[in-house]
């Protein structure tokens, strides 16, 4: 099984907007239950609270539930527990390793480091467009089951 930790800064935009969108992906594949996908933030500021609306709103038009999720903080348990823990951008990175100590291992990743052109995702808290993370998330994902196949931990 291939444990995924997609994480941000809230745990209500990026993350769990990363989280669904790639187990929609994989059910599509037909290969789900290859995959634990779970998501988490780097903060406490929304720590209980559901999925944003914009994300919600975004995933709804793609046919994708959120229900049931509420914001979690990552902990240096899920650095041991978690397989890949991406990031959806550099700050997001520099608080992971804050948290759960170096990459030792070479666990942590930036989401669109698996595309073609590696940047950050920007935050729809503050930019409001929930499209343009909606798409970048996409390209990210498409990169990142790529580079499984490559590996051959995913046919």
């Amino acid at each position: 099984m291939i444990k995924i930790l997609f994480v941000c800064h809230g745990n209500i935009c990026r993350s769990p907007m990363a989280e669904f969108l790639l187990k929609d992906m994989v059910k599509k594949l037909g290969i789900a239950e290859k995959f634990q996908i779970e998501s988490a933030a780097t903060s406490t500021e929304e720590i209980g609270n559901p999925v944003h609306y914009g994300t919600r709103n975004r995933l709804q038009k793609e046919g994708i539930s959120t229900k049931g999720k509420y914001a979690r903080q990552i902990t240096i348990d899920d650095y041991f527990k978690f397989d890949y823990l991406i990031g959806m951008e550099e700050v997001n990175l520099k608080n992971m390793r804050r948290i759960c100590g170096e990459d030792n291992d070479e666990k942590m990743f930036k989401l669109l480091d698996f595309s073609n052109k590696p940047r950050d995702i920007a935050d729809p808290w503050y930019t409001g467009n929930f499209d343009l993370t909606y798409n970048d998330i996409v390209e990210g994902l498409e990169g990142f089951l790529k580079y499984l196949k490559n590996r051959n931990q995913i046919s």
